[in-house]
């Protein structure tokens, strides 16, 4: 992340994740929905892979990383709901040092206003590892878009006041 007031854009990198049993490069559409905006935003694509629904393959992913001192910020998109294959939010419990429930919260309340209760269906999560942020979206495209043009786009610019993410990142790791 380079330096600079926060009235200037500061480009940060980001990693995206997908986590699925199912789903490919060729037709992961949430990944390449977070890749589309983020880098439309003037953000760089620090790394991209998919990982299957277990727990200690998205925690393995997440610490790579979160001590990769190239990678600002992870975004994983799937495995946030409910059911038996549903565990990133247990990958991140395992890595995370410091929880940001608010984000999940405000995610579902923006969901609200689209899906009604179903809302409650989703685990959406974040938390910071090693001073990198981790954020968990659900895996529905609709998901990722909401998500980041109501929150990220925001939050990942230096610009938005009063505070966000970026202005914080030389901070993260202090004791």
């Amino acid at each position: 992340m380079g330096h600079a007031t926060k009235d200037t854009f500061v480009a940060v990198t980001i990693a995206v994740l997908t986590v699925s049993d199912s789903r490919t490069l060729e037709d992961d559409r949430s990944g390449d929905i977070l890749v589309e905006r983020l880098e439309a935003a003037g953000h760089t694509l620090g790394a991209r892979v998919i990982v299957k629904d277990e727990i200690a393959l998205i925690a393995d992913q997440f610490r790579h990383w979160a001590n990769d001192p190239g990678i600002d910020i992870i975004i994983a998109t799937g495995g946030t709901g409910l059911t038996g294959r549903d565990v990133t939010p247990e990958a991140l419990a395992e890595v995370v040092e410091k929880d940001i429930p608010g984000f999940g919260e405000l995610f579902r309340m923006l969901s609200y206003e689209k899906i009604k209760t179903s809302t409650i269906q989703s685990r959406a999560c974040a938390g910071v590892a090693n001073g990198t942020y981790i954020v968990c979206l659900p895996g529905s495209p609709g998901a990722c878009k909401d998500a980041w043009d109501d929150i990220l786009v925001h939050q990942l610019d230096i610009r938005f006041k009063p505070c966000n993410f970026v202005e914080m990142i030389p901070r993260l790791k202090e004791k």
